[in-house]
């Protein structure tokens, strides 16, 4: 068995620095934010909060400056992020975009499509989605079916694509299709990556619904949709190697552990200080927190120092997800006959029971990271 290096690391000064004023931001931007949206975590919408926090410098901060970014540390980057998602603040219109996207064109068409479309993210004006998913396929995305031929000049794109966060919003789609033969012996084979300007003739995009009514995915439809070549990333055949970057950044954040944190801290508002098994329930809650924020800051700082983070992220998003699976249950068990109807805590609650399902299956579903980690680790 291999040993997973997860060092600890402590912010410094500078970061600390930057808490206080983000804190004191959001204080007085979402200052009339009402719990129940709060509690939608990285899934609340505002493309004009977007914006904001794009002309604060807040978006794009690790970048060069060429693309659009202010060449700040991840962990400053870390921290941002962390009082974001405390405040329940409304980030999913550039989230994907900002955190995965525009990083992968930055390492992959570092003089084409990252000159020409990250400084629009890192304003908070350009939103993109990620096209892998598809009908009949699921965790298994080396089977994907959505193929692109060449043609003269670029590419002919036909098949679809499904659970497509924000696709409705998106200005772009990076999309996982493929490009050559499939060969049995190596399954990963014949994958590319094309970035599709979803305004183009051919593109249809579906609303797929949630269980609350909520509008979050979609299904995208491509029927011989043209793509220039210069929306290529990276080489032909290298989707699967660029698919595996792309998703350590989307398992690597603090949004891994903190998605129900809203629900958390009605809980500690609604608790009785008299009653010891409210005070044991919710500081072991607290002592979980408090091991995850070691493990994702340690994950920010691979990430910083340019080490692989991915089994390391696998295994955050893994345990992140069984953290925030358990507090519906368990304010069912400290609140559910107590609560007062239409209360912050009722609404709440309501919410994240409904959509803590989800937090196991979004971003690789718990199977897959548990193969990942596996690998990793030299068990199998």
């Amino acid at each position: 068995m291999q040993a997973l290096d997860i060092r600890p690391c402590r912010l410094d000064a500078n970061a600390e620095a930057l808490r206080a004023e983000v804190r004191e931001f959001l204080a007085e931007t979402l200052k009339d934010y009402p719990a129940a949206e709060r509690a939608k975590s990285w899934n609340g919408v505002s493309e004009e909060f977007s914006r904001k926090l794009g002309a604060r410098g807040w978006l794009g901060m690790t970048w060069p400056k060429r693309y659009g970014g202010h060449e700040r540390s991840a962990l400053e980057r870390y921290v941002v992020l962390e009082e974001l998602l405390a405040a329940g603040a409304p980030v999913q219109a550039h989230w994907i975009a900002e955190r995965q996207s525009a990083p992968l064109l930055m390492k992959f068409s570092p003089d084409v499509l990252a000159p020409r479309i990250c400084p629009g993210v890192a304003r908070g004006e350009i939103f993109i989605g990620v096209g892998l998913s598809e009908p009949d396929v699921g965790s298994d995305l080396a089977s994907v079916r959505t193929r692109a031929e060449k043609v003269e000049g670029g590419w002919r794109v036909n098949g679809q694509k499904i659970w497509t966060t924000g696709a409705h919003r998106a200005h772009y789609l990076v999309t996982l299709l493929r490009t050559g033969p499939k060969d049995e012996k190596n399954r990963h084979a014949g994958l590319s990556q094309l970035v599709i300007d979803l305004k183009s003739p051919g593109v249809t995009v579906r609303p797929i619904y949630n269980m609350i009514g909520e509008h979050d995915f979609n299904e995208v439809f491509f029927e011989d949709v043209f793509v220039a070549d210069e929306y290529l990333l990276g080489q032909p055949g290298d989707g699967w190697k660029q698919v595996g970057a792309e998703l350590a950044l989307e398992r690597s954040g603090p949004e891994r552990y903190l998605s129900s944190t809203q629900l958390y801290l009605e809980m500690l508002d609604a608790a009785d200080p008299a009653d010891n098994h409210h005070a044991v329930s919710l500081g072991r809650v607290a002592a979980r927190y408090a091991v995850m924020r070691q493990m994702s800051l340690g994950v920010a700082g691979m990430l910083a120092r340019g080490d692989d983070p991915a089994t390391a992220a696998a295994l955050v998003k893994d345990q992140g997800a069984v953290l925030e699976q358990s507090l519906p249950d368990l304010a069912h068990d400290l609140f559910g006959g107590l609560r007062e109807p239409g209360s912050d805590l009722d609404q709440v609650m309501r919410y994240v029971t409904q959509t803590a399902p989800s937090f196991s299956l979004r971003g690789g579903t718990r199977e897959i990271l548990r193969g990942i980690i596996a690998r990793g680790l030299g068990l199998r």
